[in-house]
C-alpha cells in the first residue's frame, strides 16, 4: 500500500506519538491496511483517531442525521398538515419525494441559498407557463410542474423549521448549519488533522480543510499522478488541479503529493467478452498468471454487483478470499418470494375473486418450507395441474392450501400493518428450519426490516397500502447486504470501486468496465435541469463522470498488470459498448494495450443423434410390448425413435404443465370428446333427422360435459383465446353433424354401430411359421354403417394426407417406413383389426378420417390405388420387425427445416 505507506512515514517523522493525529478519510476500509503498516513498522504508542469527513462534520454540528424511511415519513406528515392541492396519499408522496430530497441535499451543500434556487424553479415555470399561454386546465404537464413547485416552495422551508425543532438534520442541512460554525471550529480546536487521499469536497468541506490549513492545524495528502494532473484534457485530473490553485498551498506549504507512477512500464490487456456472466469464467485463467498464489497485492473489482455470486462460483479454488462488497440482498430467494407476497397482497387489494396461478406459484417454491409444507404444496400443484386450472378459486386454495404453515400469508390482509406482524411471525418461524447460513441471514435481514419499518410508521398512525408497504421495504432492503467475513490483509481481494479509495495493487482486474458502468454516465435521476445546476454550481453527471475517472486512473496507477474485461454483447440497458476510459488510455497513453476477444460459444456439446442400444433389459421390455402393439406407438416410432423408446420402453411421459392457452393436442381432446358425449347417445339406432338436430340444438351442454372430461374449469373458456378457441371447436362439432344431416337429408341410412370402440389381443404374425406374434390394441373413434357399408372412422386434428395408397413389389417392404404415410398406415392396422371381429364379416369395411380441420369435406377414406391391405400389412409387419431387431438400436431423428 504505497500511498499509506508514505503517509504513515511522513507522520512518524513528524511525531512518534500518533494518537496526536486526527487522520480523516474517504471511507473506513483503509483503516485496518492502516494499522498493519503500524505494526510492520512496529510501532508500540497510541493508534491515531480515525474519521471520515461526514463523521467530522456531523460533530461540528452536534445534530442527529435523519434520512431514507425516517425522514419520508416525517415529512410526509409535514406535508399533510399543509393541505396542499393535490393531496398525495403516502403512497403518491413517495413517487416524488426521495427524487426532491437528493435534490434539495445537493441544493443544501453546493449552493448558496436553498429558498434562492426553489424559488428560480417556481419562476422558471412560470415564464414557461406563460410563454405557453395553456389557459386554466389544470392537468396540463407544465401546470403540473408549476403547482409543484410552488408548492415545494412553501413545503421545504416549512420542513427544515419542523426538522430543526427536533434537533433532526437530513446530510445537506447538516453541511448548511456546518457553514457557519466552521469557522470558529477551525479556530478553537487544538488538535491536528491529517487529510488523506481526497478528490472532490463539497463546498462546506473545502471550507473546512481550507480553514484548519489556515490555523496550521491540518494537513493534506493527495494521491495523483502527473498524466491526468498535468493534461488539462483529463478530466481525472479535474478536481485535484482546482485544488492545487488553493492560496493555502505555497512555498511553505507543498502541495504532496503528485507521482509519476501511471506511465510505468505495464501489463494492460483489454477482454471483449460475449457475456456478462461469460466475464467471470476468465477469472481463473488470469489467476494462473500471476505468480503471488496467495494473490496477496491482488484485487478483483466487479462495476456490477449482480456477478458477485457467478464470480464466488468461479473462485472456490481461491485459499483466502476477503470479500469488501456485500451480497446484495434484492438478488436472493428469500427476497424474490417476499416481492411476490406483496404483489400477491395488491392483486388481492383490489377485490380478485381469485388467484392467477402464477403469482403463488413462485411464492410456494421460493420460501423455505418444511417437509409437511412440501408435501401440502407438491399435492397442491399436482391438482391444479391435473386440472390445468388457470386462475384458483379462493375457495379452492383454501381447501388445498389451509394446511400450509404460512397460509395466512397468501390471504388478503387486513391492513399493512398486521401484514407486517405476519411476516415479522413467519421469520421468527422458518429461522428454526434447517437453511443454509446465506438463506438464514436472508431471513434475518429482513426480519430486523420488517421490524424496523413496524416500529418506523406505528407513531403515524395513517393507512399504509400495501404498495406502499413494498416501496418502504424495497427502499430498505436495496440498501442492505449481507456482509462476508474474510482476511482483509492477505490473499484475493474482491471490492467494488469505492472501496479501492487510497489502496494500491500490484494486479487489478475490473469486471464489466462498459459505458454506463463506469462512468455511470447521465443517468442521475433529478427534478433541477442541467442548465440550472451547472448555474448554482450543484454537480451534474459531468462533475460524476470526473470522479469516476479519477477512481480508475488513481487504480491503475501503481498497477503493474492490468486486465480490463467488458460485456460486448447488447442486453437490456447494456448496449454492449466498453467504457470511453479504455478508448482514452488506447489512444492518449504511451502502454501498448493487448486486445482479446473471447466468445462464448453456444454450440452444443453433442451434435451426434442419440442412439440407445438394445441392452436385454430393453429387450424384455420389448418383448412385453408385443403383448399390446397400437397404431400410435407405430407413429411414434415413425416420428422419432427415441421418442418412441421414451414412452414404450420406458413407460416415461412429459411432466403437465399449466396451459394458459388451449393446446393443440387439447383441443383435439375437447372435439373429440364431445363428439363422443353427442354420438354415445345415439349409439346402436339408425339416425333420424331429429335426433341430429336436437343434437345440435345441445352442443354447448355437450361441450361442457367434454371440459368437466379434460377436468377443465369453465371459466378457463370465458375470455381470451380460449374463447375462440371454444368457439371454433362449436363450429367444428356443428359441421360434423350438420354434414350427418344432410346425408339423412339426402335419403341415406346412417347407423352409429360404436363409439370409442376398444379392441385388443387381436393377433398379427410376424412370420410364416406363426410362432412369433404381436397383439394389436386400440381404441376406435368411430364405427357406422352407412347404406349398409361399415366405416371405421379416425377422428384427426390435422389435415389428411396421402391416404392413397401405391403400393407395388418394389415398395411393399418399406412402404410405411416414410412417417409422412403414418395416417395411412393407422387405417390399415384398423382395416386388419375389423376384418378380423366375427361381428362385421360379410360387410363391405371402409376406413376413413375426419379431419377437424376439413369438417365440411367429411370423411376422407383409404383408398388403394395400388396394391392390397394384405400388402400393406407385409409393411407394418417389417416396421415391426425393425423395432424388435436386437442389432437395430433406436437412433434420434433429427428434424433440419429450411428457409426458402
Amino acid at each position: 500500500m504505497k500511498f499509506l505507506n508514505k503517509i504513515i512515514d511522513e507522520l512518524l517523522i513528524q511525531n512518534t506519538d500518533l494518537s496526536q493525529f486526527n487522520i480523516v478519510l474517504p471511507g473506513k476500509r483503509p483503516i485496518v491496511f492502516i494499522r498493519q503498516i503500524l505494526e510492520e513498522n512496529n510501532y508500540s504508542g497510541f493508534l491515531p483517531n480515525f474519521y471520515t469527513i461526514e463523521e467530522l462534520i456531523v460533530n461540528i454540528v452536534d445534530q442527529q442525521t435523519i434520512q431514507g424511511i425516517p425522514l419520508w415519513l416525517f415529512a410526509f406528515d409535514v406535508y399533510k398538515s399543509l393541505n396542499f392541492i393535490p393531496n398525495d396519499n403516502f403512497s403518491e408522496f413517495l413517487k416524488w419525494f426521495p427524487t426532491l430530497q437528493k435534490d434539495w441535499d445537493d441544493i443544501l451543500k453546493f449552493s448558496d441559498s436553498d429558498e434562492a434556487v426553489l424559488e428560480y424553479m417556481f419562476d422558471e415555470e412560470r415564464i414557461k407557463e406563460w410563454a405557453q399561454d395553456l389557459g386554466e386546465d389544470d392537468d396540463v404537464p407544465r401546470k403540473k410542474f408549476l403547482n409543484f413547485w410552488q408548492n415545494m416552495n412553501v413545503f421545504l422551508p416549512v420542513l427544515k423549521e419542523k426538522l430543526k425543532e427536533k434537533n433532526w438534520a437530513t446530510p445537506g442541512m447538516i453541511h448548511e448549519s456546518a457553514k457557519a460554525k466552521i469557522s470558529e471550529f477551525a479556530k478553537n480546536n487544538t488538535e491536528n488533522f491529517v487529510f488523506c487521499g481526497f478528490n472532490a469536497f463539497t463546498p462546506v468541506e473545502e471550507k473546512l480543510v481550507r480553514n484548519l490549513l489556515q490555523w496550521d492545524k491540518a494537513q493534506c495528502f493527495f494521491q495523483g499522478d502527473k498524466y491526468y494532473f498535468d493534461d488539462e484534457r483529463q478530466e481525472a485530473g479535474k478536481f485535484l488541479r482546482n485544488h492545487r490553485t488553493w492560496k493555502e498551498f505555497d512555498d511553505n506549504r507543498a502541495f504532496n503529493w503528485i507521482e509519476d507512477d501511471f506511465n510505468q512500464p505495464k501489463n494492460i490487456k483489454v477482454y471483449e467478452v460475449s457475456g456478462n456472466v461469460t466475464q467471470t469464467k476468465i477469472l481463473p485463467e488470469l489467476f494462473k498468471n500471476i505468480d503471488n498464489k496467495t494473490f496477496t497485492n491482488t484485487a478483483v473489482v466487479l462495476l456490477d454487483e449482480n456477478l458477485l455470486p457467478a464470480s464466488l462460483d468461479v473462485m472456490h479454488d481461491v485459499e483466502n478470499l476477503n470479500i469488501t462488497m456485500g451480497f446484495p440482498l434484492k438478488n436472493l430467494s428469500f427476497s424474490n418470494a417476499v416481492k411476490q407476497l406483496f404483489y400477491l397482497q395488491k392483486q388481492l387489494e383490489k377485490s380478485k375473486s381469485s388467484y392467477y396461478y402464477r403469482d403463488v406459484y413462485p411464492i410456494l417454491e421460493e420460501l423455505p418450507k418444511s417437509e409437511e409444507d412440501e408435501k401440502i404444496i407438491t399435492d397442491f400443484k399436482s391438482k391444479i395441474e391435473e386440472r390445468n386450472i388457470v386462475y384458483i378459486s379462493q375457495k379452492l386454495l383454501k381447501e388445498l392450501l389451509e394446511n400450509l404453515s404460512y397460509f395466512n400469508l397468501l390471504q388478503k390482509a387486513d391492513s399493512g400493518y398486521s401484514f407486517l406482524d405476519d411476516l415479522i411471525e413467519f421469520c421468527k418461524k422458518i429461522k428454526w428450519l434447517k437453511l443454509d447460513d446465506i438463506q438464514y441471514e436472508n431471513v434475518s435481514h429482513f426480519e430486523n426490516a420488517f421490524r424496523i419499518i413496524k416500529n418506523q410508521i406505528t407513531p403515524y398512525g395513517f393507512e399504509i397500502k400495501m404498495e406502499t408497504l413494498e416501496i418502504l421495504i424495497n427502499q430498505h432492503i436495496n440498501s442492505e447486504s449481507i456482509d462476508f467475513q474474510g482476511e482483509p490483509l492477505k490473499g484475493l481481494q474482491v471490492m467494488g470501486l469505492l472501496e479501492t479509495r487510497l489502496l494500491n495493487f500490484e494486479n487489478v482486474i475490473l469486471l464489466s468496465v462498459n459505458e454506463g458502468k463506469l462512468p455511470l454516465g447521465n443517468s442521475q435521476n433529478t427534478y433541477i435541469p442541467f442548465d440550472i445546476r451547472r448555474y448554482f454550481d450543484l454537480h451534474t453527471f459531468l462533475e460524476n463522470d470526473s470522479i469516476y475517472a479519477y477512481h480508475f486512473y488513481r487504480l491503475i496507477q501503481d498497477a503493474q498488470n492490468v486486465h480490463l474485461l467488458f460485456n460486448a454483447l447488447s442486453s437490456g440497458v447494456n448496449t454492449g459498448e466498453k467504457s470511453r476510459f479504455i478508448t482514452q488510455i488506447e489512444m492518449e497513453s504511451n502502454h501498448h494495450i493487448e486486445h482479446v476477444i473471447v466468445e462464448n460459444s453456444s454450440e452444443p456439446i453433442l451434435s451426434q443423434p442419440i442412439e440407445v442400444f438394445k441392452t436385454e433389459i430393453v429387450k424384455q421390455q420389448l418383448l412385453k410390448w408385443k403383448e399390446k402393439v397400437s397404431a400410435s406407438h407405430l407413429t411414434s416410432y415413425l416420428y422419432n425413435p427415441i421418442d418412441f423408446y421414451l414412452s414404450k420402453i420406458l413407460n416415461t411421459s412429459e411432466a403437465d404443465e399449466i396451459e394458459e392457452e388451449l393446446s393443440i393436442r387439447n383441443y383435439g381432446n375437447l372435439v373429440h370428446y364431445t363428439l363422443q358425449e353427442v354420438y354415445e347417445v345415439l349409439k346402436g339406432k339408425i339416425l333420424k333427422l331429429n335426433d341430429l338436430q336436437d343434437s345440435i340444438k345441445r352442443i354447448d351442454e355437450f361441450i361442457d360435459m367434454a371440459i368437466e372430461k379434460l377436468k377443465h374449469q369453465p371459466e378457463f373458456y370465458k375470455k381470451g383465446m380460449n374463447y375462440i378457441h371454444k368457439a371454433i371447436a362449436k363450429k367444428v362439432i356443428e359441421n360434423i353433424l350438420n354434414y350427418d344431416l344432410e346425408l339423412i337429408k339426402a335419403g341415406n341410412s346412417l347407423e352409429i354401430i360404436d363409439i370409442e370402440r376398444r379392441f385388443e389381443a387381436v393377433d398379427f404374425y410376424l412370420n410364416e411359421e406363426k410362432n412369433d406374434k404381436v397383439s394389436f390394441f386400440g381404441f376406435i373413434d368411430r364405427i357406422d354403417r352407412l347404406n349398409g357399408t361399415v366405416r371405421i372412422i379416425d377422428y384427426k386434428t390435422a389435415k389428411t394426407k396421402n391416404l392413397t395408397v401405391k403400393i407395388d413389389d418394389l415398395n411393399k417392404s418399406d412402404y410405411f417406413q416414410n412417417s409422412d404415410r403414418k395416417q395411412a398406415m393407422q387405417l390399415c392396422l384398423y382395416q386388419y383389426v375389423i376384418q378380423s371381429l366375427p361381428e362385421f364379416w360379410g360387410f363391405p369395411v371402409e376406413t376413413g378420417i375426419w379431419s377437424f380441420a376439413d369438417a365440411k369435406k367429411g370423411v376422407v377414406s383409404l383408398d388403394f390405388a395400388q396394391g392390397s391391405l394384405d400388402d400393406a400389412m407385409v409393411s407394418i409387419q417389417n416396421l415391426i420387425l425393425e423395432i424388435l431387431n436386437p442389432e437395430m438400436s433406436f437412433i434420434e431423428n433429427v428434424k433440419t427445416f429450411s428457409a426458402y
